[in-house]
């Protein structure tokens, strides 16, 4: 039998190693989906969906750092999203005048995005998103706190 992160592997396959429930992703996709599900409530208020949220998350914290130039390439890799994803995003978010889009002058297929003034308002009104959250979830924060790490840490290694 093999040995793997201290725990022992059959080296025989089961019919248990094709059970839905002992999938790792099948337990990530469920968890992901019912965490999106728990923010849906909270972030109508804000007027955003989930992946919006995400957006304007990595946004503010860049004017906070006043980073300077962002570009919806950086914002793609930060999120881990293509542009075919986030274009539309970006969209909505534009129309609802929450950022803007424009383009370099030495280079049309670079583009920068930036808050308005209505999306870096609206920052102060998102901090009640994780304390809801904290507040609503059915587990311990220290619990949740831990497998948040273990998540990053999941990701930073697996790929």
């Amino acid at each position: 039998m093999a040995q793997h992160a201290g725990v022992t592997l059959d080296p025989q396959p089961t019919d248990a190693l094709l059970e839905l429930d002992n999938q790792l992703c099948f337990a990530l996709h469920v968890a992901g989906r019912q965490v999106v599900k728990a923010y849906r409530p909270v972030l109508a208020e804000l007027g955003l969906t989930h992946p919006q949220y995400l957006v304007m998350l990595v946004l503010w914290a860049w004017a906070r750092e006043r980073k300077e130039r962002p570009t919806v390439r950086a914002l793609g890799e930060r999120l881990v999203l293509d542009s075919g994803t986030l274009t539309p995003l970006l969209k909505r978010l534009q129309g609802r005048g929450l950022i803007t889009r424009t383009r370099a002058r030495d280079d049309e297929r670079e583009l920068f995005v930036r808050l308005t003034r209505a999306g870096a308002a609206l920052r102060k009104r998102a901090h009640e998103v994780p304390i809801t959250l904290l507040q609503q979830s059915p587990i311990p924060v220290g619990e949740l706190i831990s497998l948040r790490d273990q998540l990053r840490r999941f990701r930073g290694n697996w790929c």
